[in-house]
C-alpha cells in the first residue's frame, strides 16, 4: 500500500493523477498548507524540504519501504512500478523525456513565479509581465506541438501528459486567461479532463 501526502496544488495533482492512472492502491493524507502541516516534524522527516507531495510505499523495490518526493519523481515511480505510461519504443523515448522535462521545469517554473508574484503584497507588475510573456511562448510551442500530435510526447498517453496537465489544469482553474486562445491545448486539456482517473484525482 502507498501513502500519499499532498494538497490540491499542481504538484499534488500530478502525484494523485499518477497513482490513479497507474491503478496503484493508495491512502490519501491531505496536507493543509495554510496551517503549515508540511513543516511539522513528522512531515519533515519524510521530506526535509517541507514540500508536497510525498509518497511512502511500504512495498517498494525488493519489498522494502521507500519514500519519494518531487511530483515528477512520483510520476516516474508510479509508471515504473505499474509498467504503464512509459514509451515501449526506444525511438520514442527522447521525445518523451523532452516533453516530461519541459512540463517539469519550463511550465512549472513559470506558473510558480506568476502565482507567487501575483499573491505578493508588493507590486511586481513588470516582473509578472515578463513571466507571463515567457508562459505564453511556452504555451504557443505546446499548442503547435499538440496540433501535430495527439499527446504531449506523441501518439500515446504518457506521464508527460500527467505532468503537463497538473500545471495547465491548475492554471485553467485559477487564472483561465493564461490558457485561452490555444486551440490544440484546449482540445488536449478537454480530453485529459474527461479521463475517469483524472476526474477521481481532482477530488481533493
Amino acid at each position: 500500500m502507498i501513502d500519499l501526502y499532498a494538497a490540491g496544488t499542481s504538484n499534488g495533482m500530478r502525484a494523485r493523477i499518477g497513482l490513479e492512472e497507474c491503478g496503484l492502491a493508495y491512502t490519501f493524507h491531505p496536507i493543509d498548507l495554510a496551517k503549515g502541516e508540511q513543516k511539522s516534524p513528522s512531515y519533515l522527516a519524510m521530506n526535509p524540504n517541507g514540500q508536497i507531495p510525498v509518497i511512502v510505499d511500504s512495498d517498494g523495490p525488493g519489498g522494502r519501504p521507500v519514500t519519494v518526493s518531487q511530483s515528477v519523481a512520483v510520476l516516474v515511480y508510479c509508471a515504473e512500478k505499474s509498467g504503464k505510461f512509459l514509451p515501449k519504443d526506444p525511438a520514442a523515448r527522447p521525445a518523451f523525456w523532452q516533453a516530461l522535462m519541459s512540463a517539469a521545469s519550463d511550465m512549472s517554473g513559470m506558473v510558480t513565479a506568476i502565482f507567487t508574484l501575483s499573491r505578493a503584497k508588493d507590486q511586481h507588475g513588470p516582473a509578472i509581465d515578463v513571466f507571463k510573456s515567457m508562459w505564453k511562448n511556452y504555451m504557443k510551442v505546446w499548442d503547435e506541438r499538440l496540433g501535430r500530435q495527439r499527446y504531449a510526447a506523441g501518439a500515446e498517453v504518457t506521464i508527460a501528459d500527467f505532468a503537463l496537465y497538473g500545471v495547465v489544469g491548475r492554471v485553467k482553474a485559477t487564472q483561465p486567461a493564461l490558457v485561452e486562445g490555444y486551440t490544440h491545448v484546449a482540445r488536449w486539456t478537454d480530453e485529459m479532463t474527461a479521463r475517469p482517473a483524472i476526474q477521481r484525482a481532482m477530488k481533493f
